[in-house]
């Protein structure tokens, strides 16, 4: 067994991807820099998930039935029951004894993901008498949809967690703007600055003064890819190939149906392991506001037009995208406004303003939980078992 730091990184997707996008980056931080890390995913499988050096184990894959993440559904598309939720708890305590972290790190949770308490609480029992706790969070949390949620949050935030990683950086929003009881943990909270892998050093020539329309793991991307379809004749780029990246939930029959409708000039493909490296080529770029997306964009400097997706409880992608254009860093279009006509007006705007800018942001947020996770360990005097 190796003498390196065992941590165990918890992770759930439930409709988009980035939540496991951007622990896969971390993941891949971390192991390179000295930690022996397992990822335990509770989503569907992603296809080419990259981990580096850390091992992935997938649990049995949950997801939300619909944009209320009211109902959780497992691969037969039926409803989790008590038998089902008893099965994987086991499983994971099962990978827990196995690996027998000195570091347990749970992605979002406490601060999400409370329909998992059923297999995390158990995790934390079992972990917490040998092993630091450790929570990786975006830099925005969505509204609690009932009051309360918050005092729970930071309950279970003050009994279990020893450092609560928020992947962001406060000169943009700090944590207490969606998180008002941060106070009551301000001693466990470490800023990483935002997580993003760096630009390619050689980006050669994919997507040369191409438009790229993104929308992450495309579960519900069908509206924008179709209004930048149109959009296209309606913009001086119009002669520019626009190629449109379907990502892996988008339904295969929608995205025949896009393919089948592309003009010339346009290409619909599912989402490419080269995505920084077209972003750094093209002319323009055109997405969904999720976090890694944004954050790709923003480390590539081109310029940017943002539709955030606000379906359900969701305010996150919003509020970061309006604080992004108040900036000057892009172009936004509200979810409620989108049609082919507004994004060509956006497309028109961001062509006649400058690149996007970071805005001053802090992007070594891989690096910092690697330096703030080996300095949890040395605090708590947890050394390898």
């Amino acid at each position: 067994m190796s003498d390196a730091p065992r941590l165990l990184f918890w992770v759930q997707h439930l409709l988009g991807i980035g939540h496991l996008k951007r622990t896969a980056t971390l993941a891949r931080a971390l192991a390179a820099g000295g930690f022996d890390v397992t990822v335990v995913s509770g989503g569907q499988a992603v296809p080419g998930l990259d981990v580096g050096r850390a091992a992935l184990v997938q649990l049995a894959p949950v997801r939300a039935a619909d944009q209320s993440f009211k109902r959780l559904i497992g691969d037969d598309d039926v409803e989790i029951d008590d038998a089902w939720r008893d099965a994987r708890r086991d499983a994971l305590l099962g990978v827990l004894r196995r690996v027998r972290p000195d570091i347990v790190l749970t992605e979002l949770f406490p601060f999400g993901r409370r329909q998992l308490r059923f297999e995390l609480l158990p995790l934390l029992e079992e972990a917490a008498p040998r092993a630091a706790i450790a929570c990786s969070v975006r830099d925005i949390l969505v509204e609690p949809d009932k009051p309360g949620r918050a005092v729970e949050m930071l309950a279970l935030a003050r009994d279990w967690y020893d450092l609560v990683l928020v992947h962001g950086d406060p000169a943009l929003i700090p944590f207490d703007r969606t998180f008002p009881l941060a106070g009551g943990i301000a001693a466990r909270i470490r800023y990483t600055g935002y997580v993003v892998d760096p630009p390619p050093p050689n980006a050669g020539a994919a997507g040369k003064g191409e438009v790229v329309v993104s929308a992450g793991g495309g579960a519900i991307s069908e509206p924008l890819l179709r209004a930048a379809m149109a959009a296209r004749a309606m913009t001086r780029l119009g002669g520019a190939t626009w190629r449109l990246l379907a990502g892996p939930a988008l339904a295969e029959a929608a995205f025949e149906s896009l393919r089948r409708d592309a003009p010339d000039g346009v290409i619909v493909e599912r989402a490419r392991p080269d995505f920084a490296a077209l972003l750094a080529n093209c002319a323009l770029s055109i997405s969904q506001g999720g976090y890694n997306t944004v954050m790709d964009v923003l480390a590539a400097g081109c310029r940017a037009v943002i539709c955030p997706y606000a379906g359900g409880h969701e305010t996150e992608q919003t509020l970061r995208a309006k604080l992004l254009a108040a900036k000057g860093a892009l172009h936004l279009v509200p979810e409620d406004a989108l049609s082919s006509k507004a994004l060509a007006r956006a497309v028109e705007a961001a062509l006649d303003g400058p690149g996007a800018s970071a805005a001053g942001l802090d992007f070594g947020g891989a690096e910092a939980s690697l330096r703030a996770l080996k300095a949890l360990l040395a605090e708590t005097e947890r050394t390898p078992a």
